[in-house]
Formats: structure tokens, C-alpha cells, sequence
């Protein structure tokens, strides 16, 4: 019997984003893994991703646009916001007929920098901020807060 040796496709995706959450990760990994052969069915599951990427930012995960409305309302950087709502609506238009074309792996490939690019701000950043805050010594954090009015100040005796 001839024995065939199969190769995994390369991905053309980029490497994700090493804080993306274990779900979300994993569903960025199965769209890498597909992109080469199905560019719409990667955009669909970036589209899942970065509704599960909102539950992980403090949303309830049931209507991705409520979610992102939320997130504007606190005081999301409005450059993230474009960045979701463009992997929202073309990752819709992947499995509902609509005006944008997903067959393309040029625009798949965005779709991922754009993942990536959430991630970063929303979670890569503030982490490496509060690493870099919170090695300050305790006193000066305090007077920080202090300034800030999330500490009460000390009584005096």
C-alpha cells in the first residue's frame, strides 16, 4: 500500500498575542489554522474571539455591538473601538450575506493584526503599566493614591 505524507499548510496568520485569554487563544489558533483554506471561516472565528475577548473586559458576551457600546460608554480609546467594530461587521459578513467580500486572505489577515492589536491595548498594556506602577515602593504608591483621593488620608491623632 503507498503511504502519503501529509505536511501541515504554514499559516499566514500572525503569532497571537501571548495575553490573549485561554479561550480566546484558542479560537485565534483555529482560525490561524484554517485561514489558508477557508479566509471566511477564520474571519467568523475572530469575530467569536473578540465577543469572548469583551466577557473577559467586563461585558456580558450576549450582543458583541451592545458590548462594544458598553466599553465606548467607559471610555474605550476610540482607535480600539474601530478596530472591534471592523472585526464585528466583517466577521458577520462571513456567515450572514452581506456587502463585504471575506473571501480574501489579505483581508483575513487584517482581522488578525486587528485581534492582536485589541489585545494589546486593552490587555498587554495596562498589565505591563500596573507591573511598572506596582514596583514603586509602597509609600510613594500610597501618597499617589493619596493625591488621588482613593485613599483616604491618615487620621490624625
Amino acid at each position: 500500500m503507498g503511504e502519503t505524507l501529509a505536511f501541515p499548510e504554514a499559516s499566514s496568520a500572525p503569532r497571537p498575542n501571548q495575553d490573549l485569554p485561554e479561550d480566546v487563544l484558542k479560537d485565534y489558533e483555529e482560525a490561524s489554522a484554517i485561514v489558508g483554506q477557508s479566509p471566511r471561516g477564520a474571519a467568523a472565528l475572530l469575530r467569536l474571539a473578540i465577543q469572548k475577548l469583551c466577557i473577559h473586559l467586563g461585558q456580558a458576551g450576549k450582543n458583541i455591538n451592545n458590548d462594544i457600546g458598553a466599553l465606548v460608554k467607559a471610555g474605550l480609546d476610540p482607535r480600539v473601538q474601530k478596530a472591534l467594530d471592523v472585526v464585528r461587521v466583517v466577521g458577520n459578513n462571513a456567515v450572514h450575506p452581506g456587502e463585504i467580500d471575506v473571501d480574501d486572505l489579505e483581508t483575513a489577515q487584517t482581522l488578525f493584526r486587528l485581534v492582536n492589536l485589541i489585545a494589546d491595548k486593552m490587555i498587554t498594556e495596562p498589565k505591563h503599566l500596573d507591573d511598572v506602577y506596582n514596583d514603586l515602593p509602597a509609600g510613594v504608591r500610597e501618597a499617589i493614591e493619596r493625591r488621588d483621593g482613593k485613599v483616604p488620608p491618615a487620621a490624625k491623632g
